[in-house]
């Protein structure tokens, strides 16, 4: 009795095994790989599907819906020499299931390292300026370039977007010492402009008042010269109107002396009255 018990025991927990193996529900948005005996048997879809219990083998699940892999930061040397920092973010979807598992060995690294490959490739033939204005150029660069690749991996890329680019620290650091020697360069230029302009003006201005100082000469001396012919027409010819002349602006000189606040002592020249009575004589001769 006790031993049948074990049996009938055994029998069923053999058939609920059974029909474990034998009966498969697959969930909405994800396609399952069947292998009987290690070889491709089929695929199962979403809903409820039969196996043949112990031969046939669930080998594979894969998600058919979107899938997102995120392409690690990389460094890239552009055309010009520069290092910049780029990563992006791929939106795959397994339009082939058989594909995807028995041609490539995992098909996520694979498409994520192509993309690494093909991003350094792109970046690389551009200048520094280009790639980091340039995200639509590379992105559709991008999408071509791994297309057909992706394709003969059973998954459609259905977008890449380039989520970040730009210069390394270093490359950083070069540009703002490149940006602040440009910056002291054109402060030099103004400054050594500004003191070209200011010579410039101040040699102008020597220029105007030599002028001007010539043409007061000029006009003091014909100032003197219309005097003297007044003079002379007045008292007569001769040395007369010059020493009338003479005579008044050397009594002027003394007077703006003597009205000198700074003038505390005035000196007159020994022969002024003997100057000044021969002077007047003369006239009045």
């Amino acid at each position: 009795m006790g031993e049948g018990f074990i049996v009938v025991l055994a029998l069923l927990a053999f058939a609920v095994i059974t029909l474990l193996k034998g009966v498969r529900i697959v969930p909405q948005g994800m396609e399952w790989i069947v292998e009987r005996l290690g070889k491709y048997h089929g695929t199962l879809h979403p809903g409820l599907n039969i196996l043949i219990p112990y031969l046939d083998q669930v080998s594979y699940k894969l998600v058919t819906k979107d899938i997102i892999l995120d392409v690690q930061e990389q460094e890239v040397i552009t055309k010009d020499n520069a290092v910049i920092l780029i990563n992006a973010i791929a939106f795959i979807k397994i339009t082939d299931p058989i594909k995807a598992v028995y041609g490539v060995t995992d098909f996520s690294e694979a498409i994520r390292n192509m993309i690494m490959t093909t991003l350094r490739s792109i970046a690389g033939d551009m200048q520094l300026d280009e790639a980091l204005t340039s995200r639509d150029r590379i992105k559709a660069k991008l999408r071509e370039a791994i297309a057909d690749e992706a394709i003969d991996w059973g998954l459609t890329v259905k977008s890449v977007e380039i989520q970040d680019i730009k210069p390394s620290e270093s490359m950083v650091k070069a540009m703002e010492a490149q940006a602040s020697a440009e910056r002291e360069r054109k402060a030099m230029v103004t400054k050594a402009e500004g003191t070209k302009q200011a010579a410039i003006l101040q040699a102008e201005a020597r220029l105007e008042a030599a002028r001007r100082d010539a043409e007061a000469q000029v006009t003091l001396a014909d100032a003197s010269a219309e005097a003297i012919k007044r003079v002379a027409a007045a008292i007569g010819p001769g040395d007369l109107p010059a020493m009338y002349l003479l005579g008044e602006k050397y009594i002027m000189a003394m007077g703006k002396l003597a009205d000198s606040q700074n003038a505390k002592t005035i000196v007159l020249p020994a022969d002024i009255q003997d100057t000044l009575r021969g002077l007047l004589g003369r006239i009045k001769a």
